[in-house]
């Protein structure tokens, strides 16, 4: 048994806040009341400490199998539990994809030895062909927890159509990659900069919005449930909202890199400030916000994408791999740049980080309560933290190297166990 004296208890899922008490035995709570006894068992002091939720992410890239030089299923787990995260959904876009039941149960498998829940989707079409859908019922018998091309858009609205469709019927959804190829020139760089400073044709917002207004309108037609992920433009927060006001299935996330700064930052960090979608304009960066603030926005994940150092160390920027490493920055970008600036609260930021993405994906996770999990995160939220580049991931292309943000996570606890100390 382990006795969590003295926190602050936060559970989004029924909004209790209180300094009081855990009592954790095996992989869950027993007792939450105020001066349990101990009576000889472990204690954990979370004075002036928060207790919440294990942290969610529904977006990670661990690069197993075939681009382990960049990161592997342990080492993104490492940085899993070192950002507070006790549970993370895995991409498909490996190499091979995972497209079948063989390379699914294999990447399942390496999962099984971390010691905190590694979830993974299956791609949506065979191989990221575009054209020829995976079998999404044979899959998600196997273990897979949803469907996501993410990286490579869908171009074929019929290839959409019959994947919601398939998805609806298997109560389950899509997650997409709103991004039209034929409406973009470098991707990485947002339009603006790319031609001002750059001199180039970058990555245009019409094609993330276009394509998301497309698909969430294919979402209503068809009544089945289609996540967008990684939302960067004004109008593709207006885009969901506008779904969702006619009653469409349509949910959306957002990383903190897109809430927290502006292309401009590509000036000062080059190449490490190059992503997926690109970091956009100050108004872009608000309206993230506002979606946020009101809800339309419901998930914050990190789409932590790690790329080996020579990768990302060229001279010509726009030859660099587009990507950050996020799940050990993720919870103090959330703290210093929504929580400390004014915009959210601390308890509907751990909602958007736990609570909700785990109603996403239907996960018994992301609330505290007697006879829940003992999945936990601890953390200051006032302390300040240099973000150095020595990182738990393989990777250390963080463009918030150097820089001081808020919040230092304590403890990370899955499953009753510690698996992360600060």
């Amino acid at each position: 048994m382990v006795v969590i004296k003295n926190g602050r208890v936060m559970d989004p899922k029924t909004g209790l806040d209180q300094v009081c008490d855990l009592r954790i035995e095996g992989k869950k709570i027993v007792e939450i009341a105020e001066n349990l006894p101990t009576d000889g068992q472990e204690v954990l002091d979370a004075t002036g400490l928060v207790v919440a939720p294990g942290l969610i992410d529904v977006h990670v890239h661990f690069r197993e199998p075939g681009q382990t030089h960049k990161e592997d299923i342990h080492t993104g787990a490492l940085a899993a539990a070192a950002g507070g995260f006790t549970r993370v959904v895995m991409m498909a876009n490996t190499n091979p994809t995972i497209s079948d039941i063989t390379t699914l149960e294999e990447v399942l498998a390496s999962a099984a030895k971390e010691n905190l829940h590694i979830h993974t989707v299956a791609t949506v079409t065979k191989n990221f062909d575009g054209q020829h859908l995976t079998d999404f019922e044979g899959l998600l018998k196997a273990g897979a927890v949803g469907f996501s091309d993410d990286g490579i858009p869908l171009q074929s609205t019929k290839v959409v159509r019959e994947a919601l469709e398939e998805a609806k019927r298997l109560g389950t959804f899509i997650s997409l990659h709103e991004e039209d190829p034929e409406l973009n020139g470098i991707l990485g760089l947002n339009e603006n900069i790319a031609k001002e400073h750059f001199h180039v044709c970058g990555a245009t917002g019409v094609a993330e919005y276009s394509m998301a207004a497309r698909d969430a309108m294919i979402a209503h037609a068809t009544g089945a449930h289609l996540h967008i992920q990684h939302l960067s433009k004004e109008e593709s927060v207006k885009v969901v909202e506008f779904a969702q006001g006619l009653g469409a299935h349509v949910t959306a996330e957002v990383a903190p890199q897109h809430f927290s700064k502006t292309e401009s930052l590509l000036l000062t960090k080059g190449s490490n400030a190059k992503m997926n979608p690109p970091l956009r304009l100050e108004s872009d960066r608000l309206a993230v916000i506002e979606g946020l603030k009101s809800g339309v926005i419901s998930v914050i994940a990190t789409d932590h994408a790690p790329h080996h150092a020579d990768e990302k160390n060229v001279p010509d920027i726009t030859k660099a791999p587009s990507g950050m490493t996020g799940l050990e920055t993720s919870l103090s970008l959330g703290l210093t740049y929504l929580v400390h600036a004014g915009h959210l609260s601390l308890m509907q930021l751990l909602e958007k980080m736990s609570y909700n993405p785990a109603r996403l994906y239907d996960f018994d996770a992301g609330y505290i309560a007697v006879d829940g999990p003992a999945d936990l995160t601890i953390f200051d939220p006032e302390a300040d933290r240099l973000v150095s580049d020595h990182f738990a991931s393989k990777a250390g292309n963080s463009p918030f190297v150097g820089e001081t943000l808020k919040g230092k996570v304590a403890y990370t606890i899955c499953d009753g166990q510690v698996i992360f100390q600060g």
